[in-house]
């Protein structure tokens, strides 16, 4: 069958349709020969993988290069930092066993560091010292590979794993916040019996895995034959490092000396002689030597590498120490491009004020003051000086009542300062003027932020007494935050006088340039903070792909001349020299200069003292150590201000915020807190750098509470939040609120001693508590010193 008898189906509705498909009538037959679609043919497809075949090239390269770098003959040595997990742990044995596995000659397993023509491999092994809490931090950040050494035969129940002891798991939680790199897992004190020798080796596998990366390896190390299985697969391990250290340059110095300057007895030149690692350092930048602070360079001294990897005669190895020594090449700083060690901003005060006026300016104005003293006027009583010189001199004195003259005006007389007819009429005014005026020298003495004494000026029993205090105001905050009392003989108007009310925490808005305090005069700001941190990282890259006359190649053995140090902070560090590396590490582009930082911190759960805001603490931020004051936020999200937290609560993030040299994240945060005669300091909290933003808004929060006295219906009458009417007149404007969750507003005072009638949305329970919530800006405090070892 055919023709009109065919079935017609229902065509696809057009809305369903592609665009094309739509407007396909609209092309011509010649058009639709000319259209193809190249992307699904054979050439897209060969240039997909050949786009795919240049990447896994260009990755093979990068990481056979990286390879080379850090495992060939021109690379510095890879630090091996062997850290015991329990006291039990015999480390010098190991060390010992290691560095004659790698040196044949016993002369120079006598050294740190080795090369070994075997191994193809130079090595420096370092001893964590158990206990020591500050040494085994800085060797951990030097450390190409933390070789952690368990001791079969120790058993700790106290811990959380049975090969750990305390001082082991406290390291542990703080090498996790500081970036870990390369792990391995040494066992010792294994049974000689082979099954007992494995069934012990699995027990402590399985108890150490959960407490160690995923990639972290577990070797037996008893025996030379198990070292050397270890060494090999060191040499071919490919080694990771945490990405702050691999964006600046360091030196972990082998040799530290001074040389005293002739003019000044107070400052010498510090010498560091080491390795240079990381990336390349330029003799123009600044360099920070951890503990002792930030300063220039006056010449590098590329030396003669005396560790190489090669083997060499019985006479060079004798002279070793004269090839040390050998100056290869000597670097100079350029004083035009030399960046200038620039902490504090120096302000002027006279940068707002205006020009200074003409000698016939100044002429005119004494005339007019000497005709101005001749005039006596008649004022209404409670006239000020600035609303009478608002007055026109013409004033048709009948405008006041003869009769009245005596009981309600007043003569003001204008070659005088004072009121005398107006010191008792205005007296109300005039305190709130001074209140506000003298607030700053007022309110540190009376403020609850106030720290504690020095304990340098208190007995025992003092001391005793104001840390129990401190614990007991760190309860009181857990249990009942921001709330505080009324003073009974200082007017909340003058207490409370930079304190305001706000509609909305979230909403309500907050001049971040008002009132700002004398210190932020000598910081710093960055209009746009990510942009001038992509400048200066991209200006250190070019500087790594470069090759420059002023710069110093990563991997070299060099020598480092540091001017300016003072001579008690370089016997400092030629002392701790012996116990723990002294490492200096390039700075970036204004990396000296103080600005607000901002920091994301934890207190650590083992950390059991209370820590208040503005308690001095020292911030190992990456290679940097500097002492500073913070005051603790919260961190919200949908809003552009934050709350104070007078203390640094357990179990949750908190951001910090301090005067502190500036650093671009991301950088690790280990804080330490000194308690009252120890010696050595606690870690207290861990964190992270966040941002560099002095515009950022911390207000410190309080409540005021009163108690309703009668209640009748809306209407309650609240009392003992203030204490005379004046101060409920002055803090009418501001919204009260009750805890169980009424609004309401401050009608007027009822009699004289500070009660005030309030008018509610909602009926007031009786057992209610009336709040009234006030905020003022929140600063850090500028550090007394900022660098530790610069504490005399």
């Amino acid at each position: 069958m055919g023709g009109s008898r065919n079935q017609v189906n229902k065509a696809h509705k057009t809305r369903f349709a592609s665009k094309a498909s739509r407007h396909e009538h609209k092309t011509s037959l010649k058009a639709k020969s000319t259209i193809t679609k190249d992307h699904n043919g054979k050439g897209a497809r060969a240039a997909r993988m050949q786009r795919n075949k240049m990447l896994r090239d260009q990755k093979r390269a990068a990481i056979l290069k990286e390879k080379r770098a850090s495992s060939g003959s021109t690379s510095s040595p890879r630090v091996i930092v062997l850290f015991g997990l329990s006291a039990a742990v015999n480390l010098n044995s190991l060390a010992e066993e290691i560095l004659s596995l790698l040196s044949k000659d016993s002369s120079s397993a006598l050294s740190s560091t080795v090369a070994s023509s075997e191994y193809k491999l130079r090595t420096t092994v370092l001893k964590a010292p158990h206990g020591d809490l500050l040494s085994c931090i800085e060797m951990a950040k030097v450390a190409d590979l933390i070789a952690f050494v368990a001791s079969s035969s120790f058993s700790c129940e106290e811990s959380t794993s049975d090969y750990i002891d305390s001082f082991g798991s406290q390291c542990l939680s703080v090498f996790r916040s500081l970036g870990l790199p390369s792990t391995a897992v040494l066992i010792r004190d294994l049974p000689d019996e082979m099954k007992r020798r494995h069934d012990m080796k699995k027990l402590c596998i399985s108890s150490l895995v959960s407490e160690f990366p995923e990639d972290c390896k577990f070797y037996p190390a008893d025996t030379t034959d198990e070292l050397h299985k270890f060494m090999w697969l060191f040499k071919e391990q490919r080694l990771s490092v945490p990405h702050w250290r691999s964006q600046r340059a360091y030196l972990m110095a082998q040799k530290v000396d001074v040389i005293a300057d002739s003019g000044d007895s107070e400052k010498c030149t510090l010498l560091l002689t080491g390795y240079l690692r990381g990336r390349n350092l330029s003799v123009n930048q600044l360099v920070h030597v951890s503990g002792a602070g930030d300063y220039q360079l006056c010449k590098i001294e590329i030396l003669k590498d005396p560790y190489p990897l090669n083997a060499r005669k019985e006479t060079d190895i004798m002279d070793s120490d004269d090839i040390s020594d050998e100056v290869v090449r000597c670097l100079v700083p350029d004083p035009l491009k030399q960046e200038p060690l620039l902490v504090e901003n120096v302000p002027d005060p006279l940068a707002g004020e205006q020009t200074w006026p003409t000698e016939a300016e100044i002429a005119e104005a004494d005339e007019h003051h000497e005709q101005k003293k001749l005039r006596t006027r008649t004022l209404p009583r409670g006239t000020s000086e600035y609303q009478a010189a608002w007055i026109v001199d013409d004033t048709d004195e009948e405008d006041f009542d003869s009769g009245d003259d005596e009981a309600d005006g007043m003569v003001l007389d204008e070659r005088g300062s004072d009121f005398p007819g107006q010191k008792n009429t205005n007296d109300y005014d005039l305190s709130d003027d001074n209140a506000s005026l003298n607030l700053r020298d007022s309110d540190e003495e009376t403020d609850v932020d106030s720290v504690m004494m020095d304990g340098e000026n208190l007995t025992r029993e003092q001391l005793v007494n104001e840390i129990q205090k401190l614990k007991k105001e760190h309860a009181d905050d857990e249990e009942f935050p921001d709330e505080v009392d009324t003073p009974i003989d200082i007017p909340a108007r003058k207490r409370f006088a930079k304190y305001r009310g706000l509609k909305s925490f979230r909403t309500s808005s907050w001049d971040p340039k008002e009132s700002l305090p004398q210190d932020y005069a000598r910081i710093f700001a960055f209009d746009n903070f990510a942009r001038t941190q992509k400048h200066v990282l991209s200006k250190a890259l070019e500087m790594e792909q470069v090759d420059r006359d002023d710069c110093v190649p990563a991997n070299s053995y060099t020598k480092l001349y540091i001017k300016e140090v003072p001579s008690g902070v370089a016997s400092k560090l030629c002392i701790s020299s012996k116990t723990m590396p002294v490492i200096a590490c390039g700075l970036l582009q204004h990396e000296s200069k103080m600005s607000v930082l901002h920091f994301s911190i934890k207190k650590l759960d083992t950390y059991t003292e209370p820590i208040k805001s503005k308690e001095e603490l020292v911030f190992h931020v990456g290679f940097r150590q500097f002492i500073a004051r913070p005051i603790y936020s919260t961190d919200s999200m949908n809003s552009n201000k934050h709350k104070m937290e007078r203390f640094l609560h357990a179990g949750r993030f908190s951001m910090a915020s301090v005067y502190a040299p500036i650093s671009f994240p991301p950088l690790p945060l280990i804080a330490f807190k000194y308690a009252e005669g120890d010696v050595a300091p606690s870690v207290a909290a861990v964190g992270s750098l966040r941002s560099i933003d002095p515009d950022r808004i911390i207000l410190k929060k309080i409540i005021l509470t009163g108690y309703p006295q009668r209640v009748s219906k809306l209407k309650a009458s609240v009392r003992y939040m203030f204490h005379n009417p004046e101060d409920v007149k002055w803090f009418k404007p501001v919204e009260v609120f009750s805890k169980c969750g009424r609004r309401g507003r401050v009608k007027e005072p009822v009699g004289t001693h500070g009660a005030m009638k309030c008018l509610f949305n909602g009926v007031l329970q009786q057992h209610d508590t009336v709040c009234m919530s006030l905020y003022k800006r929140a600063y850090p405090r500028w550090p007394d010193h900022c660098f530790p070892l610069s504490n005399s």
